[in-house]
């Protein structure tokens, strides 16, 4: 049988790209395959190496700098210091860009035409060339020239506006997502861009921009939500754990701790109203199907909400899991980690470093069968592959080398 190479392999990538939206993009061509080289400022790099702690420590259990923030979405990547606001510097990202099959960047609108390294500019040169933009509103609208962070884009787009706990109960009131959501959403449909203009470059023999923005990714995320409001023309509001189409689908309070249970169809509803012992619940004309539950919610959930109460989470969770109801705990972080599913997909991965010995990362969810994701190795230190990839990617002797590395 022949052996298939990585999803990606043959394919190179060039990142400017800092912080999260744009590396978490790169990290995906990575883990797939692609060679992603990325440029970082001289002595500083990638914003998130410094944003700690906590910071990886070496061997003898001292601090290094590389921040726990870079290592979650800089893995399989070459880390390139090249300053392009020299000359030299932009000239050799230029001579990449023509070596290239994508180029990502997540600088402000027009930002980047001053070196030379536009669209515009390295399509004339490379016609193939993918060219990924990132920004936080998009190259057109009259937010294009502003820049964006995942915070405010997440109050901007609707997002907060329905997450938190509904108004009148302890705790209201809008909040953003315990992880950077635009960011990550973001990199996510960039990465599906660029693997859908490869796909059409096979055709056509043509590279094309990609124009990707935090605010259309959220408000795109916003899914059902806001299908509800355009055919309702009443924009949802918050509803805490709850879930605005399906009754029940929320956290209940048990007697030692609290459960998720996610009951998405009347079949589950009936075999949950079984567990709790209240099988009148299911035949109650109010409560029989999920459209009356959403109506009665207020009537329902109190009643639930009691029975539930009178027992311990892992009574609730083994019974209702046994009747084939969705349900679950809510687990923190270490306790996900060390859940016995998520050990048996090996989703732990633990990469050889050059400080540390070894560095935590976590496996990517994609799994190919024949041409799975490879770990090829942790987050780069800044600049570590400077010399190799000039030598190597352009062709530069070692004279040439040193000579551009003294001057800065």
């Amino acid at each position: 049988m022949t052996e298939r190479s990585s999803s990606l392999a043959g394919i190179r990538v060039l990142d400017l790209t800092r912080v999260l939206a744009g590396p978490w993009c790169t990290q995906n061509l990575a883990d797939l395959g692609a060679e992603v080289i990325k440029i970082e400022r001289p002595g500083s790099g990638d914003d998130t190496r410094s944003w700690g702690p906590p910071f990886l420590k070496d061997t003898e259990g001292r601090e290094t700098k590389e921040a726990a923030y870079y290592l979650s979405v800089n893995r399989n990547k070459r880390s390139v210091a090249l300053d392009i606001a020299t000359p030299e510097g932009a000239r050799l990202v230029r001579e990449l860009a023509l070596r290239s099959d994508i180029f990502i960047e997540n600088f402000k609108v027009g930002g980047l035409a001053k070196y030379g390294l536009d669209y515009e500019s390295l399509k004339a040169d490379n016609p193939r060339l993918i060219y990924c933009s990132i920004t936080g509103f998009g190259q057109t609208g009259p937010y294009a020239s502003r820049p964006g962070y995942d915070f405010m884009i997440q109050g901007l787009g609707g997002f907060m506006s329905i997450t938190g706990e509904r108004d009148g109960v302890p705790g209201a009131g809008p909040q953003k997502a315990g992880v950077a959501v635009a960011d990550i959403l973001t990199g996510m449909y960039a990465t599906v861009g660029i693997l859908a203009a490869l796909e059409e470059r096979h055709r056509s023999g043509l590279g094309q921009r990609l124009d990707i923005a935090l605010l259309d990714s959220v408000v795109a995320m916003l899914a059902n939500q806001a299908s509800n409001y355009l055919v309702s023309g009443v924009a949802p509001q918050r509803a805490g754990n709850a879930h605005q189409n399906i009754v029940p689908y929320q956290v209940f309070a048990a007697s030692d701790g609290h459960l998720i249970v996610a009951v998405g169809n009347d079949g589950q509803f009936r075999a949950c109203c079984g567990v709790l012992e209240a099988p009148q619940l299911a035949d109650d004309p109010d409560y029989r199907t999920n459209s009356q539950r959403v109506l009665n919610r207020d009537k329902l959930v109190p009643l639930l909400a009691a029975i539930m109460e009178r027992r311990p989470r892992d009574y609730w969770l083994a019974r209702l899991e046994e009747a084939g109801v969705p349900c679950g705990p809510i687990n923190t972080i270490e306790q996900a980690f060390d859940d016995p599913q998520v050990l048996a997909r090996s989703i732990r991965l633990d990469l050889p470093h050059p400080l540390a010995g070894t560095a935590p990362s976590v496996a990517s969810p994609l799994r190919l069968s024949d041409t799975p994701v490879q770990y090829r190795s942790a987050p780069p230190l800044l600049g570590q592959d400077t010399e190799a990839v000039l030598r190597e990617c352009l062709g530069l002797s070692e004279e040439e080398v040193r000579r551009i590395a003294r001057g800065g």
